[in-house]
């Protein structure tokens, strides 16, 4: 046995993948979960029955101002308290400014924001969001109903 020589191993340098992959599906574990609470969106209270409440009975009383901000085809603003005749040509401050005032008057005073149909969405949901920041929590939107 004297010519016996022990087999020289090679030495190879292999990266362990396994951690990685352990890493890995952590990582898409906690974007899975919190996935769902990253949407955005506009919060509204879809309604439950089949037919509309008047909004005297939303109110509560006949003495109750019901605030009505309408915008036109072509952006133009206008508001009515208690069905008085619509002052249109307002600006959007002006509408907020009016609002606030009315509901520091009547805090139950339901506000509703009506479009025409050609009324592009992102000027409705510009008076939404700015009724909204002006901490006007609750407001409707107007709509024909046809029957």
């Amino acid at each position: 046995m004297a010519g016996y020589q022990p087999k020289k191993r090679k030495l190879t340098a292999e990266i362990n993948v396994v951690p990685y992959i352990d890493v890995m599906l952590v990582l898409l574990i906690i974007f899975m979960v919190t996935s769902p609470f990253v949407t955005q969106g506009v919060d509204v209270e879809l309604p439950k029955t089949h037919s509309a409440t008047p909004a005297s009975e939303l109110a509560g009383d006949s003495e109750a101002s019901f605030i009505i901000i309408e915008i036109t085809a072509d952006g133009e603003l206008g508001l009515s308290v208690n069905d008085e005749e619509v002052q249109r040509g307002m600006s959007l401050d002006e509408v907020i400014v009016r609002v606030k005032a009315e509901r520091a008057i009547s805090p139950d005073a339901p506000v509703a924001v009506g479009g025409d149909a050609s009324t592009p969405y992102a000027e409705v949901v510009l008076v939404l969001d700015e009724l909204g920041q002006a901490g006007i929590a609750k407001v409707g939107l107007l709509t024909d109903i046809k029957g």
